[in-house]
């Protein structure tokens, strides 16, 4: 392992990109309120805007690179890069799920074969 990908491991983990989705999908709600809510809603929905544009760019390229790492599913970063813009609640929703299914196959009281999807 290189010293970046090292460096990289240590960083990026499961639970650092879970509670940054959440982060991301309270922006987003703020996003909405702050839009449909507000009478005259600028400068909030410029601030609010450009945060949930550069975090879904960030979530997108470092869910990439977690996924070629093994720390997240590939599925889970095909649901934050490619639904991520469109609404970020995909892929919270996601990090409980993917979160649910490695503790139900870490769970020490399953039985050997027994096969989950």
């Amino acid at each position: 392992m290189s010293a970046i990908s090292s460096r990289f491991h240590r960083a990026v983990t499961f639970r650092r990109l879970k509670a940054l989705s959440f982060t991301h999908s309270t922006i987003y709600l703020a996003l909405l309120i702050a839009a449909f809510a507000l009478h005259n809603p600028q400068p909030e929905t410029f601030v609010l805007g450009m945060s949930h544009g550069l975090l879904w760019i960030g979530m997108s390229l470092i869910c990439i690179g977690a996924a070629k790492g093994r720390i997240i599913p590939f599925w889970l970063a095909v649901t934050v890069a490619v639904l991520g813009g469109l609404g970020p609640f995909a892929g919270t929703i996601g990090f409980v799920v993917a979160e649910r299914r490695r503790g139900r196959v870490r769970d020490p009281a399953l039985t050997v074969g027994t096969r989950y999807s």
